[in-house]
């Protein structure tokens, strides 16, 4: 990523820089406006032209994709819709230019990549120095409709910016932000393909905003706490030059600008005589469960990392109080005491609790991760047998549900209605092996999207046999759909009659995945309409998506944080008579 840094010139060159030497622009070039220049469309006018401009330097960049070079600002040509800075191209090295210096400078008009897209810049640059100014950073106070007017400008960005995504810090010197609002993957609000879906995604795009702090951060231009920040972190005094990436407009920052944490959740309260919560584990596997066979295929490299990931699943196990939680990307190595699933079990029971697990005998299915169901013995019992579903999309691809009637527990003794809790994980966005209709569609879907639909409707109707034999009507369809609310996965089932929890408690804007900097639900809690009249509450805890990869448990991070990337959800229910 872009670098600043000052390069020093050999003496001659300086003096000749000072005293017009014939690599120096002349005092008698006529000076044209760098608004004049940019024009008001993407490409210059001047393409190929030799012009003179004059301006301050207002920051340095050792590695464009173009190469070496320098932003360039003057005073304006009273044109809103033009840019007043350019780039000049330096990748010599011949010039010895600093922020804040004032120079004239004749180079050739050129149209150089930036990003997927161009930047106007001046090639075989001849300089004058000229002393000394400075450049008046323009406030951004509304998300602009078209960046490309503030090319290359020092920009202050005067309204709410927050953070979305970190990841890219640590590798690349840069934080992903967002104008406003924090953006909504499009397909979580509005459907694949349609108008409505377009114009998120373009929203999306306008607001979005890289802040560069240069290779050396977070030593450089960014506050020592942002690498443990949060996702909606407020971020203010956001000053620096607009320049494009590949992935979208950035800000190369020239001062270090506030950051204001977002503080972390504590546990969801839900209201409910039973309470029942979905976890994906993000690879819960234990070796050989002897402390051998690192590192996994999938999770842990070392035992010392398998602690600190089973410590921080307990921690967000108990922190949500369940009676029933179902288990997504458990590692599917059985059920007898090397399993990651005995692991878990263990570290939950360490301090006397009396979690046990449904054991489905093998797998469900043959995928090396698979779906989980654990329960409290002293709150609910298991009634009748576990129930798998095979063939279809199952197996190869959407990993294989499990159901299980639940009853509750009171005084030692069970009653109340029986719950069906059907575990699922179906498969994934990645677009390895996808072919015809599971294709990207560039609907905003991306790949498998068909193999996930018939995936819903194959449950549906496995439902509709009642698997588990008890005659319930009180079932609940819970896990990781890999699909948004909108894409027809998810759809088909609602349509079909199943209510999304959230809506049935009235919870506005939940999400439990953040992806691109995007908030959104991959997992889904859906309710046969009796189950919905009983519904008493629902809530996701927010400890993971919005943590970053920092406090997972690779990096020693304490507590509940980033136990996985996805975050939990929790549902009260009465059921007890």
């Amino acid at each position: 990523m872009p670098g600043f840094q000052i390069r020093v010139l050999p003496v001659a060159l300086a003096s000749c820089l000072l005293l017009g030497c014939t690599t120096s622009a002349s005092r008698h070039d006529p000076v044209t406006a760098i608004g004049a220049v940019q024009g008001r469309d993407a490409r210059s006018p001047r393409l190929g032209q030799q012009v003179t401009v004059e301006g301050v330097v207002t920051a340095l960049r050792s590695d464009s994709e173009s190469g070496a070079g320098w932003y360039l600002q003057d005073a304006g040509d009273g044109d809103e819709s033009t840019s007043d800075a350019l780039w000049v191209h330096d990748p010599e090295g011949l010039t010895s230019v600093k922020p804040g210096d004032r120079v004239r400078v004749t180079g050739q008009v050129a149209e150089q990549p930036a990003g997927g897209q161009t930047r106007t810049a001046l090639l075989q640059p001849r300089i004058q120095a000229l002393g000394t100014g400075t450049s008046t950073a323009s406030a951004i106070v509304a998300t602009p409709v078209d960046w490309e007017r503030y090319e290359g400008m020092l920009l202050l960005i005067d309204m709410p910016l927050l953070l979305t995504d970190s990841q890219d810090l640590s590798r690349q010197g840069r934080v992903l932000a967002s104008l406003g609002e924090r953006p909504w993957q499009a397909t979580e609000r509005a459907e694949p393909g349609s108008n409505e879906w377009r114009a998120l995604e373009q929203d999306n795009t306008r607001r979005r905003l890289w802040l560069d702090g240069g290779s050396a951060a977070p030593s450089n231009f960014w506050p020592t706490s942002i690498g443990a920040a949060r996702a909606g972190s407020l971020i203010s005094g956001a000053i620096g030059v607009l320049d494009q990436t590949g992935s979208g407009y950035g800000l190369h920052l020239t001062t270090t600008p506030d950051l204001h944490a977002a503080a972390r959740p504590q546990p969801p309260q839900v209201a409910g005589d039973l309470r029942v919560a979905a976890l994906n584990l993000e690879n819960l596997f234990n070796g050989d469960g002897r402390g051998g066979g690192f590192p996994t295929p999938r999770g842990a490299r070392t035992p010392a990392e398998l602690a600190a990931q089973l410590a921080k699943h307990v921690a967000t196990l108990r922190g949500l109080d369940a009676d029933i939680v179902a288990l997504m990307e458990l590692e599917n190595d059985g059920y007898g005491p090397d399993s990651s699933l005995a692991a878990l079990l263990a570290a939950l029971n360490a301090d006397g609790s009396d979690w046990r697990a449904v054991d489905a005998g093998q797998g469900p299915g043959d995928n090396p991760i698979r779906v989980g169901l654990i329960y409290r013995a002293s709150r609910v019992r298991p009634q009748g047998t576990p129930a798998t579903m095979q063939g279809g999309p199952f197996g190869a691809h959407s990993r294989v549900p499990l159901a299980q009637a639940f009853v509750p527990v009171t005084r030692g003794r069970h009653g109340g209605a029986a719950l069906v809790v059907v575990a699922n994980h179906f498969k994934s966005k990645g677009c390895s092996g996808a072919e015809g209709a599971d294709r990207d569609q560039g609907d905003g879907a991306a790949c498998w999207n068909d193999t996930r639909t018939r995936s819903a409707r194959q449950l549906e109707a496995w439902l509709a046999a009642d698997p588990t034999h008890t005659g319930s009507d009180l079932t609940l369809i819970v896990g990781d759909l890999n699909a948004y609310a909108q894409e027809t996965p998810v759809r088909a089932l609602v349509q079909s009659g199943w209510r999304d929890a959230f809506e049935v408690a009235g919870i506005r804007d939940p999400y439990s995945y953040v992806y691109d900097g995007q908030l959104g639900r991959l997992d889904h809690a859906l309710l046969s309409p009796a189950l919905a009249a009983r519904l008493r509450g629902a809530a996701e805890w927010h400890s993971n998506a919005d943590e970053p990869e920092t406090s997972g448990y690779r990096d020693g991070g304490d507590g509940p944080w980033r136990s996985s990337d996805h975050d939990p959800l929790l549902l009260g229910f009465d059921l007890r008579r």
